[in-house]
């Protein structure tokens, strides 16, 4: 089990951040917005690739679907959808403040509960992989998805599916989605973090050690895959669904199932941070999305390139990311002993790093 040493100022910190940088920095909202979402797509990337050892490159599949299945649901309350979704369909939804809160409510809840069920189903086929065959066998799920979006008609196709418009003004509805956003992430960690202190984390990192002698030893491997893939769709469905209503339009390619970006993004910024950490992926996902929206903003036509020489930089110097790192450099910090009879062949170390 691993111990967080994290001192309180430090939540406290985050939080008021958290709360005042929209009324600080307003336009930037939609920004600070994306980061929390960057730290949710971190933290739930980990928890599988990173704690269990399962590097998964199809996760962006659990967004997606939440997305498209918020979308139906919302607009399934009010209309038919394919009638909506037909080039002859109706004009796109303009509802109330109660009825568009009551949708969003309900499509985020069932795409949560719809991730779950599907991550439940994929568990028995996906992890008899192991490997590279797992994570290519999880990125074609992620791309079979996007193809089949892409050609269903009653969603849309590739012609995409409108969102309801949200009844109040620009301003106010890039606050609401920057607290929904902000909510989630927040939640998102304290669960990860208290999954880090039961047992249920030494079971995965045995997983990740040895699956083998894991097996050996009477875990049920299996169940624990799932507990641990199904947590991880569960908050990726809501934040796609979220996702969907602040960018109010849902296509396959750029905004339910973007692979090459958002997908690719997951693993780099909790290897960015430090995988396997509690918060490797918090501050991988900070870093990544400060100069990722650096680049992209005075770098445009080489932001690709800036961030391709950030990934060496990382394998390079920082193969066990910015919080491996750290715990290496100053051990006592972290709650890691060395002892001092091995300190001379490497250091051995002794207790488990809560960060």
């Amino acid at each position: 089990m691993q111990n967080d040493t994290t001192p309180a100022w430090v939540y406290i910190v985050i939080a008021t951040a958290g709360v005042v940088a929209p009324l600080l920095f307003p336009a930037y909202t939609n920004q600070i917005a994306f980061l929390w979402l960057m730290v949710l797509f971190a933290l739930t990337w980990d928890l599988v690739g990173g704690q269990m050892g399962y590097n998964s490159l199809g996760n962006i599949f659990y967004f997606g679907a939440g997305m498209y299945i918020s979308a139906v649901v919302q607009v399934g309350m009010f209309t038919d959808v394919g009638t909506y979704t037909s080039a002859r369909g109706g004009e796109q939804l303009v509802l109330g403040y109660f009825d568009y809160f009551y949708s969003l409510g309900a499509g985020v809840l069932l795409a949560a509960v719809g991730c779950v069920i599907f991550a439940v189903i994929l568990s028995r086929i996906m992890f008899g992989l192991r490997g590279p065959y797992f994570a290519i066998g999880t990125l074609g799920v992620a791309l079979a998805a996007r193809e089949l979006a892409g050609t269903w008609e009653w969603i849309g196709g590739g012609s995409g599916i409108a969102m309801p418009v949200y009844p109040g003004l620009p301003d106010e509805k890039s606050l609401v989605f920057y607290g929904i956003f902000f909510m989630l992430a927040v939640v998102t960690f304290v669960c990860v973090r208290w999954l880090y202190s039961t047992r249920f984390a030494q079971a995965i990192n045995a997983i990740r050690d040895d699956e083998a002698k894991a097996e050996a030893m009477g875990i049920h491997t299996l169940r624990h895959k799932t507990v641990a893939w199904s947590v991880s769709a569960f908050f990726l469905g809501m934040s796609g669904a979220v996702f969907g209503n602040l960018t109010g339009f849902v296509e396959p390619l750029e905004v339910a199932f973007p692979t090459v970006t958002f997908g690719i993004f997951m693993v780099v910024m909790s290897l960015l941070g430090g995988k396997g950490t509690l918060w490797g992926p918090v501050i991988g996902a900070t870093l990544f999305h400060v100069i990722k929206e650096v680049t992209w903003t005075y770098l445009l036509g080489w932001q690709w390139v800036a961030l391709g020489v950030l990934i060496i930089v990382n394998v390079v110097f920082f193969q066990d990311g910015i919080m491996g790192w750290m715990q290496s450099r100053w051990p006592e910090r972290f709650g890691i002993t060395v002892d001092a009879s091995m300190s001379s062949r490497g250091g051995k170390r002794k207790g488990g790093a809560g960060a």
